[in-house]
Formats: C-alpha cells, sequence, structure tokens
C-alpha cells in the first residue's frame, strides 16, 4: 500500500493541494480551488475542499494517507485586518519587581497594522499576599464587562515560578473562557514582551480555533486519520492541539513552507529564493543548507517568535502596471484580481485590436493610474505574466499555458496606442519588477554575507516565470525555477518537519541547565508527533543576551528520508557537486554512517603575495538520497567509533581554538551518527560539549560508526 503525506497550502488567491508519495518523494496529484476568505467557514472551506478534489483526481483512498498538513494566511490576515479577539491581562508580582511588572504588563491597545487597534483591558495582582480564586473569577467577570473576550496570565519571573499563570488557565477553562499563560509561549525574562507576545497569541485563539474545529471535523468525516498538522513561520510542522494554544505560531506559515520545499524537494543548499504569487513575492535567503530565522515583529512590537527571515514586495505575476504621459513609471502593488481585472494572457478570445485603454484606482486610496484594458466582453490588463511570455522568457507553465496569441494582440495593441514598440513596452514592465526585487536581493546579500559570484536565484509559485528569468538577466546571475513550482508551498506542508525552541533566560547555564532544556525541547516536538529517533536538537547559548535556545526537528514515524531511495557512491558525488559548484571528479566520500554522509574536497588558497599556502577543505552533509543538509566553507574531521567521539571531540577543540578581544573561541563541533547531524556549533566551553555529547550518544551502540566535523571560528 502507498504511504502518502497531503500538503495544501492557503494562498491569497487560491488553495493548493499535492499528494507526496514517501518513499520516492514524488507528486503524484494536484488540486486548486479559489480561497474561501468570504465562506462562514472561512479557509477552512477551502482546505477541505482542496483535499478532496485531490483525493479524487488522484485516487487517493484514506488509508493510504499519513499525514495531512496545511499552511495558513489566516493568523496574519487577522491580526492586518483587525479581526481579532479583545483581551484581558492578569499580571502578577511582589514588592520592587512586581511594581516594575505591573508597569511592563499594564499595556497600551496594542496597534497591530495600521488603523488596527486590538483593545486591551488589564487587572494586577500583588502576590505577597495569597491570590485566591475568587479574586481571579472577579477580574475576569470585571474585564468581561469591559469587552474582553480572551485573557492572558504573566507573571514577573515566569519563567521561574508561573504558579499563578497556570491557576489563570485553570479558573478560564472553569468559567468556559479561553486564556494565554506566557509562560507556555516564552522562557524568557523581559515581561513586556512575553506579555504583549501572549496578547497577540490570545486575540487570534477564537478565530483560529474555531477553524482548526471545522478542519479537523471535516477531514475526519472524510474517513481519515493520519495526523492533521499546521504550519508553522519558522519552516517546522505542528500538531493541531498544539496549533490550538499557540495560534500565534502559524504567522507568515505560507513563505515558510516555500523555504521547506525549497530545502527538502528542490534541494536548494545556497541561494535566494524567491515565491512568486499573483499579489507579492516573497524572498528568503537559503545558506548552509538552512533558512535563515529572525524575530518576529508586528507592527512595531517585537514578538518572543521566531520565523523565517522573508521579505515581501508588492510585485508579482498579476501586478498591474501603472500608467502616465503613456509611459509604465510603476508596477503594482495592486494585482489584477483585487482590481477586477482579468488577465489578458489567459483571454480565451485573442484578439485585442478593438479595445479601449482607461486608467482607474482599484481601491479607494490607490493612486489613480493603474492601466484597464477595456474590451467588449471585459476588462483586461497587461501584467508580468504576459510581458514575460511576450519576450519568450516563460518556460515552466505552472499552472497552464497562456493564450500566446492574446498575449502578442494585446502587447502590440497597448503599445501601438502609447506609442511604444511592443518589446519596449513589456521590457519596461519587467525593468521595474526585476529592481524592486534586484533590492532586496542585494540586501540580504549584504545581510548575510553572500558570495555575489556563486549566488543563484530560485524560482517557486505559479508567478514564478513571470518574474523570476528576467529578475536573474537584470542582475546578471543564474536562476532556475522549481518542478512543480506553483504548488510548491503545498509541497513544503507536506514535507514539513516538526520543529519546536525553547529559550530560557540563565546566567552562566550549567551543564545540567543545558540537558534540561535539551531535553524540554526533544519532548515537546514528540508530543507533537516527531519519532523519537528523528529527533535532533541544536543548543545555542547567547551570553550577550543570558539565555540558552535548544531548537528541536524530527519528523512524524514515517520520517521524511526516503528510505527505498539509496544513491550509490558516484550518484551521491554527482548530487554534492551541484551544491559544491565543482565536478565530482574532484569530490572525495570522507565518511558515512547508514543514513548520512560527508563529502568535500581539498583546494589551496594563498596568502600574502602567494608566500603562504593553506589547504582549504569545503565540505557538506548529504542524505544517502541526496539531500543536503549542513554545507562547511572549511572542516578539519575525523571518522570515529560512538565510543572514541569524546576523545576525537577534544583533540579537534585542542587543535583549533583560537582567541579573540572576547576571549577563548570554540571551533563549531559537530558529530554525524546514524541520521543524526549532533550539532554543537552554539556551545561556548568543553565540558559544555562534551556533557552534550555523551548525552545524545547515550544508547547507541559503542561501534557504530560516526564522523567528527569541526570549523574554526573567524
Amino acid at each position: 500500500m502507498r504511504k502518502i503525506k497531503i500538503g495544501i497550502d492557503v494562498g491569497g488567491t487560491f488553495t493548493h493541494a499535492v499528494a507526496v508519495e514517501v518513499q520516492s518523494f514524488s507528486v503524484i496529484g494536484k488540486a486548486c480551488v479559489p480561497t474561501t476568505h468570504d465562506s462562514h467557514q472561512g479557509v477552512a472551506e477551502g482546505v477541505v475542499a482542496s483535499m478532496k478534489k485531490l483525493i479524487q483526481k488522484a485516487g487517493i483512498s484514506p488509508e493510504e494517507i499519513v499525514l495531512i498538513a496545511h499552511s495558513t494566511t489566516q493568523a496574519t490576515n487577522a491580526l492586518l485586518e483587525g479581526d481579532v479577539a479583545p483581551v484581558g491581562v492578569l499580571a502578577f508580582g511582589r514588592g520592587l519587581e512586581g511594581r516594575l511588572a505591573r508597569s511592563q504588563a499594564m499595556l497600551d491597545d496594542v496597534e497591530l497594522a495600521p488603523g488596527k487597534i486590538l483593545p486591551v483591558s488589564f487587572a494586577f495582582f500583588n502576590t505577597k499576599h495569597e491570590i485566591t480564586k475568587n479574586e481571579i473569577e472577579q477580574a475576569i467577570r470585571r474585564m468581561q464587562g469591559e469587552g474582553a473576550k480572551v485573557f492572558v496570565a504573566s507573571e514577573a519571573f515566569g519563567p521561574d515560578n508561573n504558579r499563578h499563570e497556570k491557576l489563570v488557565l485553570e479558573i478560564a477553562s472553569r468559567m468556559g473562557v479561553m486564556a494565554t499563560a506566557a509562560c507556555d509561549l516564552s522562557q524568557l525574562y523581559g515581561m513586556r514582551v512575553r506579555t504583549r507576545t501572549a496578547i497577540v497569541n490570545a486575540s487570534m485563539m477564537p478565530k483560529m480555533i474555531e477553524t482548526a474545529n471545522l478542519t479537523e471535523m471535516a477531514v475526519r468525516e472524510s474517513g481519515i486519520r493520519a495526523p492533521l498538522m499546521v504550519m508553522r513561520s519558522d519552516g517546522g510542522i505542528m500538531d493541531v492541539n498544539e496549533m490550538r494554544k499557540r495560534p500565534i505560531l502559524t504567522m507568515l506559515s505560507g513563505p515558510a513552507a516555500g523555504v521547506a520545499a525549497a530545502l527538502m524537494y528542490a534541494r536548494i543548499s545556497d541561494g535566494i529564493f524567491v515565491e512568486v504569487g499573483g499579489t507579492s513575492s516573497d524572498i528568503s535567503v537559503i545558506k548552509n543548507g538552512m533558512p535563515q530565522v529572525k524575530t518576529a515583529q508586528i507592527g512595531n512590537n517585537r514578538l518572543s517568535v521566531k520565523t523565517i527571515d522573508v521579505r515581501t514586495i508588492g510585485v508579482a505575476g498579476g501586478s498591474v502596471p501603472r500608467i502616465h504621459k503613456n509611459k509604465v513609471h510603476d508596477v503594482g502593488p495592486r494585482s489584477a484580481h483585487i482590481a477586477n481585472l482579468s488577465y489578458s494572457a489567459y483571454a480565451t478570445d485573442h484578439d485585442f485590436d478593438d479595445i479601449e485603454l482607461e486608467t482607474i484606482c482599484p481601491k479607494k486610496g490607490d493612486p489613480s493610474d493603474y492601466l484597464k484594458i477595456k474590451r467588449k466582453d471585459g476588462s483586461y490588463t497587461i501584467t508580468p505574466t504576459a510581458a514575460s511570455y511576450y519576450l519568450g522568457l516563460v518556460k515552466a507553465v505552472g499552472h497552464g499555458e497562456a493564450n500566446l496569441r492574446a498575449v502578442k494582440s494585446a502587447v502590440e495593441n497597448v503599445a501601438r496606442r502609447i506609442g511604444a514598440q511592443p518589446e519596449q513596452l513589456a521590457e519596461s514592465i519587467l525593468e521595474i519588477t526585476s529592481r524592486k526585487v534586484e533590492a532586496v536581493v542585494k540586501s540580504l546579500i549584504r545581510e548575510y554575507k553572500l558570495d555575489p559570484g556563486f549566488v543563484v536565484m530560485y524560482g517557486g509559485g505559479g508567478g514564478a516565470s513571470a518574474i523570476v528569468p528576467h529578475a536573474a538577466k537584470h542582475m546578471n546571475i543564474k536562476h532556475e525555477i522549481a518542478e512543480n513550482a506553483e504548488v510548491i508551498s503545498a509541497i513544503g506542508a507536506a514535507m514539513g518537519m516538526i520543529r519546536d525552541t525553547v529559550e530560557r533566560s540563565i546566567i552562566n547555564p550549567t551543564e545540567s541547565d543545558i540537558i534540561r532544556i535539551r531535553q524540554q525541547a526533544y519532548e515537546s516536538v514528540i508530543s507533537m508527533g516527531a519519532s523519537p529517533e528523528s529527533v535532533e536538537v541544536q543548543v545555542e547559548i547567547d551570553n550577550a543576551n543570558k539565555k540558552v535556545i535548544a531548537i528541536a526537528t524530527g519528523s512524524s514515524d514515517l520520517g521524511t528520508d526516503r528510505k527505498g531511495v539509496q544513491l550509490n557512491e558516484n550518484e551521491l558525488l554527482v548530487a554534492a557537486s551541484e551544491a559544491l559548484k565543482v565536478k565530482p571528479a574532484q569530490l572525495q566520500l570522507y565518511g558515512k554512517t547508514n543514513l548520512l554522509a560527508v563529502v568535500g574536497y581539498e583546494r589551496i588558497r594563498k596568502h600574502f603575495f602567494g608566500l603562504v599556502a593553506e589547504t582549504i577543505r569545503p565540505a557538506l552533509i548529504i542524505t544517502r538520497d541526496g539531500v543536503v543538509r549542513r554545507k562547511f566553507d572549511n572542516v578539519v574531521l575525523r571518522n570515529s567509533s560512538v565510543e572514541a567521539v569524546k576523545g576525537i571531540v577534544s583533540e579537534l577543540i585542542a587543535e583549533l581554538r583560537s582567541y579573540g578581544d572576547g576571549g577563548e573561541l570554540m571551533p563549531d563541533v559537530f558529530v554525524v551518527v546514524s541520521g543524526k547531524i549532533i550539532d554543537m556549533s552554539g556551545l561556548l566551553e568543553l565540558s559544555q560539549i562534551l556533557s552534550l555529547v555523551e548525552y545524545d550518544l547515550k544508547g547507541i551502540d559503542p561501534q557504530e560508526p560516526a564522523v567528527v566535523l569541526a570549523v574554526r571560528k573567524k
């Protein structure tokens, strides 16, 4: 029997569903329906409709489905549109800290977006005296009278003692109202940020829980018993029950799904990923086989939530050009469907001889110079999609090939009426979109210190061919359009890893502190459905901000590794050569386990006018089916057995440790064993590294092969 994962991406215009066969990673079915923003069931109706359409088209039986995962724009849209519930805050503290806590937790109404305000009520409890359940209940009822629908509990030093926060949850549950404890979202000190994060989370709970309930009910009524997962903003997935408690983690999950697919399906290890929709394009960086993550913000409000660093621009495949004095002076941000215009590229009647040109204001407050092509059968416009087709740049068709005769007629007739050459008109539209892409790409190259000579632009999304080929040509860099680009985010949802992050404020953490936080992250992803043997945990110590961070990732019981597909050594070298940008003949297989391999090569780098030569060893860790997991510019490595790992780690650290202005610099250390990468790159002391190595290798056969890698810090 086949084992199939279903991924669903809820976009601004369309909801896409795909079926991915687990062992081969092949897409065996696709379906698309309009996103149901205006339905009384909200986007849940489109999620279920796309799933049912997919199952019917692809001939999938319910028992074949092992996982369903979907991304969603709902959390982000709810914040941008102000479709949230008023919040009541119950804050706790005592003494001097209590007075400080009162000022930090007593926040003004929160601005979610320009003109969109989240009302906040407030109650403070001095814990110098015992707080009774009756006092908490009375405060909740008072704030209900002020309009609060959901509640937040936040306590001074809550990461150390959350007794009162948990008490509020207990009482709220008994009263039948929704509530969030700040300690369930963040273990960091800083009551203002923790409270604000909890407020935003609570405000979206009613809408998100309603959607989750409708979706889960419809899925179960279809006879499907597979786990239902939701995409997170950091590129992982989580169980729908976890989403009910922490809906804030789904912000920007649509773009995150695209990045997940770029890593695991398109197998991008380095580059700029541009996902192009109809209205906007999301641009992100993948470096050394890893997405780049940042702290989320809503408006000017920093939150205790991590998101993939995605930059969104208001140009895409369906953007409408703006005309001034018969010249295109801008493109977007309004798209054809928002402006109620049809794509000339997909017109069924190709004749655009008999047309009138107008300029319109799509929405109140918009500029009034957007291009409208008035024809007897309706209103059209020329988009970057049409311009790209006209110039012959489209190679990947995606949703369907354009009507090339309609493209030619529309571009040439509009050009004639504004006194331009057709090629000039198409080029001007794409030149403007490319400049907007270029500004973001150059900023990301600088920020993440990418080598411009090796940057490749990868395109995903239904509008990829409308934007990416010209932008890459404009910037003189290589580009690729991902296979199945139009459903790339849905593929990412299906293939997403279960992920969670635990952060705690700790000054001078001990080995036991580190192991405890590592275990907390490990147990969190297990509780969300990850199989224990698949879980990897990266621990990082941030001395500047006095915190320890543990990031755990894992996969469901069936995993995401294609257990039935193993590349031979030559095939592995070919796959690695694409990521390392060298010929396969230059590569060596440095070491391997039963599921992972380390591949690299050596080159000589000269300094001081060629007088000093240094051997550099670029390398990567790659799965035995060809997916790059990590990439390094220069490593020192040793093959080992599990029982010898600690000794080799000590030797490499002694060899590679250095000293800078801030004191001793430890090398980044990684241990590859079985299908795991034990990542100790964030640890600062030898004792911490050795403790974590010992903990992570516990229970593994001492004779099992392992590879130890170390990277000297610059």
